[in-house]
């Protein structure tokens, strides 16, 4: 049976009658000059077919060769993910017809993966801490690229022709496969989503992979099953192919487990199939029955022999692994002196990177924080960008707040300094000298506005020699207004004291 939006059982009703479980198999392209089995070169956005070599068309006769650096990457990847690394592992052929697949077969890992048994925890923005098993993390090579012309939303049903562009075919792919991840009830989708992203940082910390998911550097299939309850057997599973986005991710997710229930509700059967995506509209539709394994008819890669890293190889990859994104938000948090709260904040917001570049241009780990999570953050909201693309660096940022350190600025002049600095008028320092916004710090100017105060208010001055100082505000405000934010409140107080003995 199928199932229309309107159909749907709400998220919310789902998850309390059904336990979600689900699996993501994340796909990495690994950042190598060449492709996995041939040393045709690899790079963004070529002219079509002219990244290819006899090997990667398939062509008869054509002999791979493994690319080493994939390997390394493959087992720094594995090391990460806190897998076992094989003494010995086997490429295999995948075996099926596809245009995008010249050779008609994909070479990849069957029985043998290069890495198993791995584990990483995952954070959700409230600090929940969930572990995610890892079943395998095996090598392969990425297939080309169609595009179909004249169908609906770029789909095969109803093209009037397609394309197929080799350029991707053979560039190598780590692929990482969790086991079915249970227990997370409700909150699914979250996880789902935070494992994908977890896995981006990871990937990108180890410099195997640009890890752009907007170019396909990573894709994750979703897979979904519900049961009755956490104790029932597993149900049967979808999966979602080629979502390439966190929010799709999470989204994806959450419309299978509405979809499922509501087709469970109506007496209907899951059917074990592939699902597409479709980003514009949150939903996903029937794409084939799921092939199972033994439908791919592998068996071992007769023109390639096995890979056999050594243990003292791996050890030596083990031990040049940089500092992982979760260990590095510990240590920077540990220098930095926030609270969890206000890490999670700085993590949720995309804002670490900017912030540790900001510190080490000079700005206290403070200074950084309000600027970045304060007026950077509303800059950003606003205008919809992510807070890495807002129009100031880290070295102003870092500019601005030691003007503040010095007494130039007050922090409301720095708020109008910083908006020139948004709107292209220079450095803090510039826009300071531009706009005249130095604090006025001269004593002639203040003692001047303060007298004219008092003049005004004329009983403030008995109230504060009589020891009630509340009305020296009075005398502050006026003295602000009059040199238009750009006094030095301190220095007033100081004077107004002075002044009236």
């Amino acid at each position: 049976m199928t199932v229309t939006d309107v159909d749907l059982v709400s998220y919310d009703d789902a998850v309390e009658r059904y336990d979600p479980v689900f699996g993501i198999e994340v796909h990495v392209e690994l950042g190598t000059r060449t492709k996995m089995f041939c040393p045709a070169e690899v790079s963004f956005g070529a002219e079509p077919n002219t990244q290819v070599t006899p090997v990667s068309l398939g062509l008869p006769g054509a002999l791979p060769v493994v690319n080493g650096t994939a390997v390394e990457y493959a087992i720094r990847i594995g090391l990460a993910l806190n897998c076992q690394i094989a003494e010995s592992c086997r490429f295999a052929r995948k075996n099926y017809f596809y245009p995008d697949v010249p050779k008609n077969f994909q070479t990849s890992q069957y029985d043998e993966p290069i890495a198993f048994d791995g584990w990483i925890d995952v954070e959700l923005e409230d600090g929940t801490v969930f572990r995610v098993e890892i079943e395998r993390a095996h090598m392969e090579e990425d297939a080309g690229k169609n595009t179909h012309v004249g169908g609906a939303a770029g789909r095969i049903h109803g093209a009037e022709y397609s394309l197929v562009d080799y350029n991707r075919a053979g560039i190598p792919l780590v692929e990482i496969v969790t086991r079915p991840v249970a227990g997370a009830g409700a909150r699914a989708p979250e996880v789902a989503r935070a494992y994908v992203q977890t896995l981006r940082d990871i990937f990108r910390a180890l410099d195997v992979s640009e890890a752009r998911m907007e170019r396909g550097n990573v894709r994750a299939d979703v897979n979904l099953s519900l049961r009755a309850t956490p104790d029932s057997p597993l149900g049967t599973r979808t999966e979602t192919k080629n979502v390439n986005s966190f929010r799709s991710v999470e989204r994806a997710v959450r419309y299978e487990v509405s979809r499922q229930a509501a087709v469970l509700d109506a007496g209907g059967t899951i059917v074990q199939e592939t699902r597409h995506w479709h980003e514009d509209t949150g939903v996903t539709t029937s794409g084939r029955v799921k092939s199972d394994a033994e439908d791919y008819r592998y068996f071992p890669e007769p023109d390639l022999v096995p890979v056999e890293p050594s243990r003292a190889w791996v050890e030596e990859i083990r031990a040049a692994l940089p500092e992982l994104p979760a260990a590095r938000r510990r240590r920077l948090q540990s220098e930095w002196g926030y609270t969890d709260p206000e890490m999670r904040d700085v993590v949720n917001a995309g804002a670490i990177d900017l912030i540790e570049a900001t510190v080490a241009a000079g700005a206290s780990p403070a200074g950084a924080r309000k600027w970045w999570m304060g007026e950077l953050a509303r800059f950003a909201k606003e205008r919809e960008l992510e807070l890495a693309d807002v129009p100031v660096t880290t070295a102003q940022v870092a500019e601005l707040q030691s003007l503040v350190d010095a007494g130039t600025l007050n922090d409301k002049l720095a708020r109008q300094a910083l908006e020139g600095v948004l709107a292209g008028e220079g450095s803090p320092t510039e826009v300071v000298e531009a706009r005249g916004l130095a604090v006025v710090s001269d004593d002639g100017p203040l003692l001047a506005a303060i007298d004219d105060a008092l003049a005004a208010q004329p009983d403030i001055a008995e109230k504060i020699r009589g020891g009630n100082l509340g009305p020296v505000g009075a005398i502050i405000g006026a003295v602000m207004k009059a040199t238009k934010g750009q006094a030095d409140a301190g220095r007033v107080r100081e004077l107004v004291l002075e002044r009236v003995g």
